[in-house]
This record gives structure tokens, C-alpha cells and sequence, in this order.
């Protein structure tokens, strides 16, 4: 007759939409053996609940394969052994298969340049050889398609529900997701918190990133609801805090990063975006205007590093329009050597970045 260990062993065959047993996420346990019947208990996550058809039957079935099971019957459980993570979701960090590390870009506040800094962060990163994801999940403002000049290109998409698979799209070595590229332009995201913690789940673990060295997130600015659903789905290697030297980007970004310590989320460091106006004449003079030393300022009040100040200029604005993020396109440019130096410490946090460029 079958035994409690056979069944669990027949179980351990069932695996989720990402290839992992269930057996091993804790989701099928308690299981015995009475015959003509067989007992598990199911524990499905609040995200995982569009899967339990398939794995019920799966279940029902390879049970019903063995020596003596004519009867399968199933206890509800939960998972309380991990904390509540808000909208009806449970806390459970889960990698994304292949990824090996990711990297959050995030701001208090909007218009500060954050998705500039998750582009050109992303191209360095892969101009120095590095397998790189950019994942925009800024479901409500997605300008990332813009700026890397792919906004008419769709992604593959097939399957449906827990099966459904997204294709990036592969651009200046990257490949991109954004809600941007499956809505049309003109078209408003008007969803509540749920849906947009599924849609980033999906574009986190439904996307065919494959091998990737480095995974970076552009966040929409604030401490909502996409940020939290990031924090508790997904291990992260740390978030960059992009700021500009104005007082309320400040005040929103201490807002943001305290966010991210309480969640015990790494700080790889603060960024000061548009330090100052560089002279497309004259790259030897340079002016405020939006005031100065605000990163370095926050940097020292929250003691973490001030990686880089990126300068404003003409070229950088007048390519991102293009569609060609300045790292790729004017290489030996200041911005472009000032992103370089910033891949360079998400690389080697030992590496020397050029505060002042």
C-alpha cells in the first residue's frame, strides 16, 4: 500500500508558474495517508490564488496514480506563519528565477529625474558586460519606453492567467517591461492597490527574463503601494534614493528612504539629479539653479553615501527626448562618465565615484 512518504514524494512533482515545488514553498503539507484515502493541507498565499485549480487537480490526480488511493481530501490552511503584507497578500520574498541581483530606483517626489537614472544606470551597467533588466514599474506615469525610444514596440505575450508569460523587449543591450508598452498612449492606469501589487508580481515573475546579472526596478516617486508590494515580494540588493538639491525633494526623499530602512531594505546610497547646469560652450562653468549641497545634505542626516551629483545637460535632455539615453549615445560626455562611475559602485561598492563631475 501506498505510504504518507510516497504520497509526499508523488506531491513533490507539483510545481508552481515558476517551476519551484510546492512541496519545498510550504504550500502542500500535513500529508497522510488513510487508505483508500490520501490528506494533504493546502497553504496558498494570497498571489498565488489563481493557481489553486491547477494545482488541486495536479494533486487530485497523482495521488489518485497510487497503489490504493481512490479518495483525495483537502484541508484549507494558511500560511500565518508569515506576517501580513497588506491588501490581503502575504510576506513572502521570493527571488526571481535567474536574477541574480536587483536593484530599486526610487524618489520622494516626481520630476527629479529618477527613470533617467534607472535608464542610463542600467545602459552602463551593460556596457560593462553585465546581463541587465530594467523593470519600469511606475504602472501610473511609464515614460521608460519613451526614453529608450521603443514606445511603438509590443512585447510578446502569451498564455493566460498564472501561465501568462511576458517576452522584454531588448534594447541598447537591456531588456525592458513597462505597463507603456501594453497600453495605449493616451490611455490612464486608474487601478487600486491590488491590482497594481499583481500587475508588478507579474512583470517581476511572468517576465522571460532569463540570465540577468542585475535587475533594476525604476519606482514611481512616493511610499505607496508599488513600493511596498516590491519590498515584500522580492529580495533586494538595496534601493538608490535619486533626489535634486531643492529642499521639498528633500523632505520627500527622507520621507521615501526612512521608508525603506523600516522595511529593512539595503540604502546602496543617494544620487543628486540635475547638481547643477553645465555650459554646452564651456564645460568648465556650471550653475545651481536648483540650489546646492541638498544630497549631500541627506546623505549625511540618514549616514549613507552621496554616490553621485549628475550635472544638467543640454545633450542629456535634447537625447532622452530622442530616445537615446546619453550613456549610449555621447559616451565621453559628463553624464555619461558620472553614470559610468555609478555602475562602477553598484559593481564594487569600493570603487571611487566622482561626487563633483
Amino acid at each position: 500500500m501506498t505510504t504518507a512518504q510516497q504520497a509526499r514524494a508523488a506531491l513533490d512533482r507539483i510545481k508552481d508558474s515558476e517551476g519551484r515545488s510546492v512541496i519545498e514553498l510550504g504550500w502542500i503539507d500535513q500529508v497522510r495517508v488513510i487508505p483508500p484515502k490520501a490528506i494533504f493541507r493546502l497553504n496558498l498565499p494570497g498571489f498565488a490564488q489563481g493557481q489553486r485549480d491547477r494545482l488541486v487537480n495536479d494533486a487530485r490526480n497523482l495521488l489518485k496514480e497510487l497503489q490504493g488511493i481512490t479518495e483525495v481530501q483537502i484541508e484549507v490552511g494558511t500560511p500565518s506563519a508569515q506576517p501580513p503584507a497588506g491588501h490581503g497578500q502575504v510576506a513572502s520574498l521570493q527571488a526571481i528565477p535567474g536574477v541574480k541581483k536587483v536593484i530599486a530606483i526610487s524618489s520622494g517626489k516626481g520630476g527629479v529625474g529618477k527613470s533617467t537614472v534607472a535608464v542610463n544606470l542600467a545602459c552602463a551597467l551593460s556596457l560593462r558586460g553585465f546581463k541587465v533588466g530594467l523593470l519600469d514599474a511606475d504602472i501610473y506615469g511609464p515614460n521608460i519606453p519613451i526614453m529608450l525610444g521603443v514606445a511603438d514596440c509590443t512585447p510578446e505575450v502569451t498564455g493566460s492567467g498564472a501561465e501568462q508569460r511576458i517576452t522584454p523587449i531588448d534594447v541598447y543591450g537591456i531588456s525592458m517591461v513597462s505597463m507603456g508598452l501594453l497600453i495605449d498612449d493616451h490611455q490612464p492606469v486608474i487601478w487600486r492597490g491590488p491590482m497594481l501589487n499583481g500587475i508588478i508580481r507579474q512583470f517581476l515573475y511572468q517576465a522571460n527574463w532569463g540570465e540577468k546579472d542585475y535587475l533594476v526596478v525604476d519606482l514611481p516617486p512616493g511610499t505607496g503601494d508599488a513600493q511596498l508590494s516590491l519590498a515584500q515580494a522580492v529580495p533586494m540588493a538595496g534601493v538608490i534614493i535619486v533626489t535634486t538639491p531643492q529642499k521639498v525633494s528633500l523632505q520627500d526623499a527622507r520621507r521615501g528612504l526612512a521608508m525603506f530602512k523600516q522595511m529593512n531594505v539595503p540604502i546602496l546610497g543617494v544620487v543628486e539629479n540635475m547638481s547643477a547646469f553645465v555650459l554646452p560652450d564651456d564645460s568648465q562653468r556650471s550653475y545651481a539653479l536648483f540650489g546646492s549641497g541638498g544630497g549631500a545634505q541627506l546623505a549625511q542626516e540618514t549616514m549613507v553615501p552621496l554616490l553621485v551629483k549628475v550635472p544638467l545637460e543640454m545633450p542629456s535632455e535634447e537625447k532622452a527626448s530622442e530616445g537615446k539615453p546619453i550613456v549610449c549615445s555621447q559616451p565621453n560626455s559628463m553624464t555619461a562618465r558620472v553614470f559610468g562611475n555609478l555602475a562602477d559602485y553598484i559593481v564594487d561598492p569600493n570603487a571611487v565615484t566622482d561626487k563633483d563631475a
